[in-house]
């Protein structure tokens, strides 16, 4: 099966080849109202999503990284940021020893 568009009454739904959700997704209550939209990859809820209560109300915004749910955004790269402190008491040596080359 190739990637494709189905529609049903209230579905928008995004396969891959292998049957698994991907892609862009929308769920609607019976009442017509929102449920909840995001992207899956290869099967896992992936990137921004949001639910909705039945009333239309916002229930949960966030991020998803591989079916996880995570308080960052995946697909933006992680920042670090370490003293020397930090990078000595990693590597079991003393702060004085560490070196920084340009």
């Amino acid at each position: 099966m190739n990637t494709s568009e189905i529609r049903k009454e209230n579905l928008i739904n995004l396969y891959n080849e292998k049957g698994e959700k991907h892609g862009y997704w929308e769920r609607y209550c019976d009442n017509g109202q929102l449920w909840y939209k995001g992207n899956y990859v290869n099967g896992n809820p992936h990137g921004y999503w949001e639910y909705y209560y039945s009333n239309g109300k916002l229930y949960f915004k966030g991020y998803y990284d591989m079916g996880k749910r995570v308080d960052y955004n995946p697909d933006e790269p992680k920042v670090i940021e370490l003293t020397l402190s930090d990078i000595a008491n990693k590597l079991g040596v003393d702060v004085d020893k560490l070196r920084i080359k340009e």
